[in-house]
């Protein structure tokens, strides 16, 4: 018999299994169940993925929710684009939006005070990336993505959009401060 002519019976899982491919399969099997154990446990006590809830919404009723934060909680405005800069209480519910080729609101958190960050996109797939830290969530219209986060670090952070989004995407940054 030869490679590159079929097989005489073409019923070949009837053919009974060699020892060497039994094993073969028996190690491809045991190596898959560690690699998702690990998954699991880098998950757990890795703590290298964040543990997100998402729900469906719409763009209206996010932007309401979160156009009542900045109204709520607005104490200045940064940037030529007079971006709003919120402030808002320990515990609360946080937004951020995502729209061609912004981050909206400048969140202004406490240190090592816990929040609920909820974030959308009002148009196309956006990256959520918190740099220098290793925080990526794939922002998605019509969900909402809720993530609690309990900064550690003072100082300023940028959000930079990791899925391209069009032309100006290089653009797409945004700010957090951590106080």
């Amino acid at each position: 018999m030869s490679a590159i002519l079929p097989p005489a019976e073409r019923l070949w899982w009837k053919h009974p299994l060699d020892r060497v491919e039994a094993v073969w399969i028996a190690i491809a099997f045991a190596w898959c169940m560690v690699m998702f154990l690990m998954m699991v446990f880098w998950h757990v006590y890795g703590k290298q993925n964040l543990s997100t809830e998402t729900y469906k919404t719409t763009p209206d009723k996010f932007a309401a929710k979160a156009q009542a934060m900045v109204d709520k909680y607005t104490v200045r405005t940064e940037t030529d684009e007079k971006i709003p800069v919120v402030h808002p209480p320990v515990g609360s519910d946080i937004y951020l939006t995502a729209r061609l080729w912004a981050w909206r609101p400048i969140l202004e958190l406490e240190k090592d005070k816990t929040y609920k960050l909820h974030l959308t996109s009002m148009d196309y797939n956006h990256g959520f990336s918190l740099q220098p830290t290793n925080i990526n969530i794939q922002v998605v219209p019509g969900y909402e993505h809720v993530v609690k986060i309990t900064p550690n670090q003072s100082g300023q952070f940028s959000i930079v959009c990791n899925e391209y989004c069009g032309i100006n995407h290089h653009t797409m940054v945004g700010r957090l401060y951590v106080k």
